[in-house]
């Protein structure tokens, strides 16, 4: 009995050295064209992240016009189009997200402001590459 209950606890410290597994975010595309759009909800970030690394290396910083996308490359600039109300804005993609079912894009407070999207929180919007590299 008492050899059963040590080998029970040594079953289940040996599981404590194992990581957990972190979702994958699908590879970006390897070219992506001009003219190329999405349509889906748009989402914002800010307070927590700002200051913060993206996971392209740049500084997260929530007043300027950027956004986080699972596949993009990043420093592609895409113009963003809030269909409930018709506001558009240009932003440069530099960090990964959003990891919310359903959501396609992620903005920057700025760019969140931009589009009147800070009271709603998320809306519907439509994306389309307007260049694909940073000036």
């Amino acid at each position: 009995m008492r050899w059963a209950a040590v080998a029970m606890v040594l079953a289940g410290l040996s599981s404590c050295g194992r990581k957990a597994s972190r979702p994958t975010t699908p590879a970006a595309p390897k070219s992506v064209r001009k003219g190329w759009t999405q349509e889906g909800i748009a989402s914002w970030y800010g307070v927590p992240y700002h200051g913060r690394k993206t996971a392209s290396g740049e500084v997260y910083d929530m007043y300027q016009l950027t956004a986080a996308h699972k596949t993009l490359p990043f420093g592609v600039v895409v113009e963003v189009h809030n269909k409930t109300n018709a506001r558009k804005v240009e932003v440069r993609v530099t960090d990964r997200g959003p990891f919310v079912k359903g959501r396609i894009i992620d903005l920057s407070r700025a760019a969140a402001e931009a589009i009147a999207l800070i009271g709603p929180g998320t809306a519907p919007v439509k994306i389309k590459v307007v260049r694909t590299k940073a000036p």
